[in-house]
């Protein structure tokens, strides 16, 4: 397929991906991945050096709108790689980023306190026809839990912290991408997910001391709230059978935690 930009015309490739939105486009030695819709939050994203350069966006005849970014010779983070203290000091730098914070306020309201993520969880739940006993039995204890995961300080959480958004550029800079689930929650959102996903038990204090902060009983707890609350709305949402697996596992693992 090709299309027409600025005056150039490029060769546009399906880039992957599951939900078809992205692309890769090519003219002589220029090469961009284009993305359709993408967050207005990615402009800040750039600037931040959290996503690779955003060169241009461009609103089309049908009103979606492109985002070209520069492309970068990559590799995906394998989950070993997750264990890294880049991985934890990239994350730190994102959540306590005064600027991002400030952009995404204004592009849309999206704040998700605990009692919120409940809210939306229990009614995606109840709209199923076939919702499983271990779903129910989690929301009774994330309505048993609650307490214990009031929110204490909003931050710019990614939503989808899998190692496949984790890219390592030829020029060895850590990118973390595809931002569609960007919100306003608390830290745990995004901690427990790689804690539970990648990180052996015993080496929790260690990466957390990446990050900038220390295991306690409180966090340990909302890790656990969180990421239960996280995987089981992924189960409901209509993914690819390796994402259903992947959140399944994360789910086990935090429902079977029971050291807090």
């Amino acid at each position: 397929m090709k299309d027409n930009f600025f005056g150039r015309e490029y060769d546009i490739a399906p880039a992957g991906g599951e939900t078809g939105q992205a692309f890769v486009a090519t003219h002589e030695d220029e090469k961009f991945f284009l993305k359709r819709n993408s967050s207005p939050f990615l402009a800040a994203l750039s600037v931040e050096n959290i996503v690779p350069k955003l060169v241009w966006t461009r609103r089309v005849e049908n009103g979606d709108v492109i985002t070209a970014q520069k492309w970068v010779n990559c590799h995906i983070l394998t989950r070993d790689e997750m264990n890294g203290a880049r991985v934890a000091a990239l994350l730190a730098k994102i959540h306590h980023s005064e600027t991002l914070q400030h952009m995404l306020e204004k592009i849309e309201n999206c704040y998700f306190s605990a009692e919120q993520l409940l809210t939306r969880l229990k009614a995606e739940v109840a709209a199923r026809e076939n919702a499983t006993n271990s779903m129910v039995e989690a929301i009774r204890y994330l309505e048993l839990n609650l307490p214990a995961s009031e929110q204490t300080e909003y931050v710019v959480c990614h939503g989808d912290v899998n190692h496949n958004n984790w890219i390592i550029s030829e020029d060895n800079e850590l990118f973390l991408v595809d931002w569609d689930g960007a919100m306003l929650a608390d830290t745990a959102n995004d901690v427990g997910m790689i804690l539970y996903q990648y990180i052996p038990r015993n080496g929790w204090e260690v990466w957390l001391s990446s990050y900038g902060t220390q295991l306690t009983t409180g966090l340990h707890r909302k890790l656990k709230w969180y990421t239960i609350c996280q995987t089981v709305m992924q189960l409901t949402l209509n993914q690819s059978v390796e994402a259903n697996e992947r959140a399944k596992q994360i789910f086990q693992n935090a429902i079977e935690d029971d050291e807090v």
